[in-house]
C-alpha cells in the first residue's frame, strides 16, 4: 500500500472519502501478500491491486458499494472451477479482502499513518477484520521519537507511544498497543528482521476483553496489523555507469538509494536519478559512519582494491541483507586473498556475493542491473533463480505465518 499513500494523502487532505480494499489473508498460490491494497476514490478512480488481475473487478464493485453505504465488509475469493467468468483466483489460491470507507472524520488513524510514513517513522495500523468488534475500526500506533514536538526538557525514553483511533473498546486498544509497542521495541533493540518494526503484517486474535487466546476462537476478534517501516536502504559504491542503472532499479524496487564515491568528478547528482542521494567520500569511511540493518543492500561496484578491500572489511562485519561485489572471477580470487589478509574469516567471506548478480548473460549496464536485482529478489524470497519452466509446484510459495519474507519492504 505504500505506493498508494501519496495519492491517498491528497484525497484525505481534501476531505474526499475513498474505499480501501486490503488483503488480510491468503492461502496457497495467491499472487499478492497480506497488506496489498486497492483504493477507489473520487470519480471512481482506482489505484493499486489486490490479486494481480484475478478479482480486481469484484473488488472494485465492493469498493463502490462501501463508498455508497459506508459499511465495511469482508469477502473471500477462491478458485472458480464451475464458472470461468466468476470472480475467483484461477491460480488456485484464496484471498480474503477487507473493504472499508476512509475519511478524516471517520478514520483519524489513517491521518497518523500518512504523517508517520511521510516523516519516516515506523507506524502500525491495526484494523478489526473479524469477530465481535466494529468491522473496519482502526488504531494507529507509533513510538515516540526525539523529533516529536514536546516542551523543552521532556524525555522520550519510556514514554507511551502515540496512539490514534480506537478498535471499539479500551481493553482491546490497550492489548493491541502493548503488542505493537513490544514488537517495535524488540525489533529495534535486537535489529531483528521481519518483525513489526521492519514492516511486517499479521492477523492476530484477541478475546472480547483484550485477552490473547490460543488461536482463533469463536468469540475472538481478528485484528490485522499492517506495519510500515522506513524504506530499506541500498548503498551503491562506485559512481560508474553500472551504478546509475543499479540505482534506478533499486528505487523501482522500493529502496532508498545512496551512491558513494571518493571521486568528485564522477559522484555528481546529474548522473543519477533525482531521488538518489549522491555522496563524495571514501567508501569505507562513509559506511563506517552509516547505520545498516538486516534489510540493507550493499553493492560494491568500485572494482579497485584500494576501495574494495577496506569497504568490504567494514561491510562484512555489520548487519546487511545482501553484500555483492563486481568483478571477474580472477578479481574475486585476488580480492578474497586480500580480505583474508585483512583478517576476515570464512563465515564473514561466505556472506559475500561475488561476482554479484545472476547468470543472465547480461552485457549492458541496464542488463547487469537486472541481474543484480534478480539476485537480491531471489535472496529476499528464497527463490532459486531457475526458470519456472524447469520447476514444479506452486509458483507463489506459501507466505510465512506473519506475512513477511526475509527482508521485504512494506507492501
Amino acid at each position: 500500500m505504500r505506493d498508494l499513500l501519496p495519492e491517498l494523502g491528497r484525497w484525505y487532505a481534501a476531505g474526499s472519502p475513498f474505499a480501501l480494499v486490503t488483503v488480510v489473508g491468503v492461502s496457497r498460490s495467491a499472487p499478492r501478500r497480506p497488506g496489498a491494497a486497492m483504493a477507489v476514490g473520487p470519480g471512481g478512480r482506482a489505484l493499486g491491486s489486490v490479486s494481480g488481475g484475478c478479482v480486481e473487478g469484484a473488488a472494485y464493485e465492493l469498493a463502490q458499494e462501501t463508498l455508497t453505504t459506508g459499511e465495511a465488509g469482508l469477502e473471500t475469493f477462491g478458485y472458480s472451477a464451475e464458472d470461468a467468468f466468476a470472480a475467483g483466483l484461477t491460480c488456485g489460491g484464496e484471498v480474503t479482502l477487507l473493504v472499508r470507507r476512509v475519511s478524516p472524520a471517520k478514520d483519524p488513524a489513517f491521518g497518523t499513518l500518512l504523517a508517520s510514513v511521510a516523516a519516516g517513522h515506523p507506524v502500525t495500523l491495526a484494523t478489526v477484520a473479524t469477530g465481535p468488534a466494529p468491522l473496519g475500526a482502526t488504531l494507529a500506533v507509533r513510538s515516540r521519537t526525539s523529533g516529536d514536538q514536546r516542551p523543552t526538557g521532556e524525555r522520550t525514553a519510556g514514554e507511551p507511544p502515540l496512539v490514534t483511533g480506537t478498535l471499539g473498546s479500551a481493553a482491546l486498544d490497550a492489548a493491541v498497543t502493548t503488542d505493537v509497542t513490544a514488537a517495535l521495541t524488540a525489533d529495534v533493540t535486537a535489529n531483528a528482521c521481519g518483525g513489526l518494526a521492519q514492516g511486517a503484517t499479521a492477523l492476530r486474535h484477541y478475546g472480547p476483553h483484550g485477552e490473547r487466546p490460543e488461536g482463533a476462537s469463536a468469540d475472538a476478534v481478528g485484528v490485522f496489523l499492517h506495519s510500515f517501516a522506513p524504506p530499506p536502504r541500498m548503498l551503491v559504491f562506485g559512481a560508474i555507469d553500472y551504478a546509475a542503472a543499479v540505482a534506478r532499479i533499486g528505487g523501482f524496487l522500493g529502496y532508498r538509494v545512496t551512491v558513494c564515491d571518493a571521486r568528485p568528478v564522477f559522484a555528481t547528482p546529474e548522473r543519477f536519478p533525482a531521488d538518489v542521494e549522491v555522496v563524495v567520500a571514501w567508501p569505507h569511511r562513509y559506511l563506517r559512519d552509516t547505520a545498516t540493518d538486516d534489510r540493507t543492500v550493499v553493492c560494491v561496484l568500485t572494482h579497485d582494491p584500494k576501495f574494495d578491500v577496506p569497504l568490504l572489511v567494514e561491510a562484512l562485519r555489520r548487519p546487511a541483507a545482501y553484500i555483492g561485489a563486481m568483478g571477474s572471477r580472477r578479481t574475486h580470487d585476488d580480492r578474497t586473498g586480500l580480505l583474508r589478509e585483512a583478517g576476515l574469516g570464512g563465515g564473514e567471506l561466505a556472506r559475500l556475493r561475488s561476482p554479484l548478480g545472476l547468470d543472465l548473460g547480461a552485457r549492458t549496464p541496464e542488463e547487469v542491473a537486472v541481474s543484480v536485482a534478480a539476485e537480491i529478489v531471489a535472496l529476499r524470497w528464497g527463490g532459486s533463480g531457475t526458470p519456472l519452466t524447469a520447476t514444479t509446484g506452486a509458483i507463489h510459495p506459501p507466505h510465512p505465518p506473519d506475512g513477511t519474507a526475509a527482508y521485504a519492504p512494506s507492501p
